[in-house]
């Protein structure tokens, strides 16, 4: 008895929406295989330098990473690496890393939001919105070494600043306590990039406030006050929240402009790394692996927070 010939069929997108399938996955197998023919594979030549870029310059060196952190200098698998986390210099580091990241994320936020609301909600020309933005683009990305020296120059001890609040106001401010190769001064010099940053994340969003809302309470009756606590603030909160991740995430990380300011003058986890895997008496690249691990959790769970809150007031954008 002969068996009746199977036949494929290829549905269209119209035909496979009516039907309700909604994945690939829930398509016959012939009717996947005809999928998979359709498509350009040509289309993926122009993303495959990204992904070999990725594989070589991430997944590589963080697979490696993770590799040594779990042995140790004569390539023994143990756990001693992160059991020599548990130092006093080491928590000591992570301490001083989330104070001060926490620190900058939160006056970078608050500041930049206030410059970001007077810039956004009409105060100023189109053209002063224009000149703040492209700034901010450019400042949100200077950092390192050179962003170091600008500081030098400019509030080190003979820097212009310095000098000028001296001999305006007679005031000394490293007399008084102020030290650029300290947490307040690494803080200070955070904020460079820290504000920038937040009025560039913070734009969109302020510009997801509708006029018609604001003109919708007003004529209820509601203060300005009203506005900014019952509907401005709500709608804003999940982008704030997201943006202060991101910048804590974004100085816990940062080390060229860190080293190149204090030297070790401040105990935080980049410049421990850095002494671990570089340095001449801390030598151990295993118990560097172990902290860069760490960080990389750390940074790890503030990014998620960031990417969640985003999606969440993204909806505004609409």
């Amino acid at each position: 008895m002969r068996m009746p010939r199977r036949t494929e069929v290829s549905l269209s997108e119209k035909e496979v929406a009516e039907l309700g399938i909604s994945k690939p996955s829930e398509l016959p197998i012939t009717q996947r295989a005809s999928a998979l023919r359709r498509l350009d594979w040509s289309a993926l030549i122009g993303v495959a330098p990204f992904f070999i870029f990725a594989l070589v310059m991430m997944v590589a060196p963080t697979v490696a990473l993770i590799a040594n952190a779990f042995v140790d200098q004569q390539g023994h698998l143990t756990f001693g690496n992160f059991a020599d986390l548990n130092t006093p210099e080491v928590t000591g580091a992570f301490a001083e890393s989330i104070r001060l990241s926490a620190a900058s994320a939160v006056l970078g936020a608050v500041i930049g939001l206030g410059l970001a609301l007077n810039v956004g909600r009409g105060i100023g020309s189109t053209q002063v919105r224009s000149i703040v933005m492209t700034f901010c683009g450019v400042a949100s990305n200077f950092s390192g070494v050179p962003l170091a020296f600008a500081f030098v120059a400019t509030l080190g001890r003979l820097g212009l600043v310095t000098a000028a609040i001296k001999a305006a106001f007679g005031i000394d401010i490293y007399a008084a306590g102020f030290d650029l190769a300290s947490f307040w001064g690494l803080t200070v010099t955070y904020l460079f990039f820290q504000i920038p940053i937040t009025v560039t994340i913070m734009m969109p969003a302020i510009d997801g406030l509708r006029r018609d809302w604001r003109e919708a309470a007003s004529i209820l009756g509601a203060s300005s006050w009203q506005y900014w606590r019952h509907i401005g603030l709500p709608i804003l909160w999940p982008s704030l929240l997201g943006t202060l991740a991101l910048l804590f995430a974004n100085s816990f990380g940062a080390i060229a402009t860190a080293y190149a300011l204090t030297g070790y003058a401040v105990n935080i986890v980049p410049i421990l790394l850095y002494a671990q895997i570089r340095g001449d008496v801390l030598h151990n690249e295993n118990l560097g692996a172990a902290l860069a691990l760490g960080m990389i959790i750390v940074m790890a769970f503030a990014n998620a927070i960031y990417l969640v809150l985003r999606t969440r007031a993204e909806r505004w954008l609409r």
